[in-house]
C-alpha cells in the first residue's frame, strides 16, 4: 500500500521581546506584550545576559532562585553582588565594590528624651527650639514618625515622634509629639515611647508647620503644586501613613517612597517591609528591637540615593532604529502609533518607544544635573 509523503515543516519564525526575551508567534502578539509590560531601559535588568526584570526581586529569582538562567547564575555566583545585583568583570573589582556597597547600620538615637531639633528658619525661635543653620537645604529629605496608640482598644496611629535627616544624614528635625486626642498604648515594645516623652512634647500642629516649612523652602504653593520648584523631595517608607497620621498633605510628584517603589516591590507587585529592604539591598538589619525613626530615615534616604545613583542609557537602542522611525522618538506611548507601523518595527524598536510605568529615581539627578 502506497502512503503519501508528510508535507515538509514550514520553520515558524518567532518575534522575541528585546527586554525579557519571551517569544511570539505573531508580532502582534509581541506588540500587545510591550503595551502590557511598559519595559524601558530602567528596569533592573541582568548584568550577564541583559533580560530585563519587572522587579528586583524578579531579577534575583533570575539569578540565584530555583529557576534561575543557569549560566547566569553561574557567572553571578563568581563576579555578582548580591546587594545591588551588579555583576563585576573580576574578583578584585568585586571585592572593590562590596567595600562601598556594603554599608553599617547607623548609630541610633535612643528614647532619651531630648530638646527639638531644627533648621534654623526665617521665623522667630520656639520656646523648645535648638537650631542649626544648614544654609540652603538638601534636594531631599527624609521622613519617619512612630506610632503611638489611640481610641478604646489602642489600635488608632497617633504620631508620638518624628525625624527628618538630609541627604548627608544630618539630623535636621526631631522631636516626640503630642497628639490632639489621649494615648491609650504607648506600643513601648516597639516605640521606647512612654507617658514622660509626651507629657511636654510639641503639639502636632506645630511640628506639622515646623516641617511643612522644611521642606516648602521658601516656595509658594502654586509653585509648590505645579513642578515643585526649589520644594524638597521627601523621601521615606509608607509616606501616606507617615503624613497621614501628622495630618499633613504633600504633592505626589514630590514623593519618594521606597514602599511603593516598583522595582523594590515583591513580583506580584506588593511592598516589602523596610526592614527586608535594608539588610537585603544595604546589608544590615534595622528594627530587631525598639524602632528608631532616625535609622530608619537613614535606611530609607540610601535606598532612595543608591537607585537615584543608577546610570541607565536613554539612548541604548537609538543607533537601531530606523530613519523612518526618528519623527516617533518622543512618543509617550504606543497610542501614537497605528497597528501597521507597530508590526511593521522590529522588536529593538518596539523597546525603543516603550515607556515606564514609573518614574526612576535616576531622573531625579539627571534633572538635578541639568539645572
Amino acid at each position: 500500500m502506497d502512503f503519501e509523503a508528510d508535507p515538509p515543516k514550514t520553520l515558524t519564525t518567532r518575534s522575541k521581546c528585546s527586554a525579557c526575551f519571551k517569544q511570539y508567534k505573531k508580532k502582534e502578539h509581541l506588540v500587545a506584550h510591550m503595551k502590557a509590560s511598559h519595559h524601558s531601559v530602567h528596569q533592573p535588568k541582568c548584568g550577564w545576559c541583559a533580560k530585563h526584570c519587572k522587579t528586583y526581586e524578579s531579577l534575583r529569582e533570575h539569578l540565584t532562585g530555583p529557576l534561575s538562567k543557569a549560566h547566569c547564575s553561574r557567572v553571578f555566583a563568581d563576579l555578582g553582588c548580591r546587594l545591588c545585583m551588579k555583576i563585576f568583570d573580576s574578583s578584585a573589582s568585586l571585592s572593590e565594590h562590596k567595600e562601598m556597597c556594603q554599608l553599617t547600620a547607623p548609630a541610633p538615637l535612643g528614647t532619651v528624651k531630648i530638646s527639638c531639633t531644627e533648621y534654623q528658619v526665617d521665623m522667630p525661635a520656639p520656646n523648645y527650639g535648638n537650631y542649626r543653620n544648614y544654609g540652603r537645604g538638601p534636594e531631599a529629605i527624609a521622613i519617619d514618625c512612630e506610632m503611638v496608640g489611640g481610641g478604646s482598644d489602642g489600635t488608632l496611629d497617633l504620631c508620638g515622634r518624628v525625624c527628618l535627616i538630609d541627604e548627608d544624614e544630618n539630623l535636621i528635625f526631631h522631636t516626640y509629639v503630642q497628639p490632639q486626642i489621649p494615648v491609650t498604648n504607648y506600643r513601648y515594645e516597639v516605640t521606647g515611647i512612654t507617658e514622660e516623652h509626651l507629657r511636654d512634647a510639641m503639639p502636632i500642629k506645630e511640628a506639622r508647620e515646623r516641617i511643612l516649612q522644611i521642606l516648602y523652602n521658601g516656595e509658594s504653593i502654586g509653585r509648590l503644586r505645579l513642578d515643585g520648584g526649589k520644594a524638597r523631595l521627601l523621601v521615606g517608607h509608607g509616606l501616606e501613613h507617615d503624613l497621614g497620621c501628622l495630618r499633613m498633605n504633600y504633592p505626589d510628584h514630590l514623593l519618594r517612597d521606597t514602599a511603593k517603589y516598583r522595582p523594590f516591590m515583591k513580583t506580584n507587585l506588593v511592598s516589602h517591609s523596610l526592614k527586608y529592604l535594608t539588610q537585603t539591598y544595604l546589608g544590615y538589619d534595622i528594627q530587631s528591637g525598639v524602632h528608631d525613626p532616625f535609622v530608619d530615615c537613614v535606611s530609607a534616604m540610601r535606598l532612595y540615593k543608591r537607585m537615584r545613583a543608577q546610570d541607565h542609557h536613554f539612548e541604548e537602542f537609538e543607533a537601531s532604529i530606523s530613519a523612518q522611525h526618528t519623527q516617533y522618538f518622543n512618543s509617550n506611548s504606543f497610542d501614537s502609533w497605528k497597528p501597521k507601523e507597530l508590526e511593521s518595527m522590529n522588536p529593538d524598536e518596539l523597546f525603543q518607544i516603550s515607556k515606564s510605568k514609573y518614574k526612576c529615581w535616576c531622573l531625579d539627578l539627571r534633572q538635578e544635573l541639568q539645572v
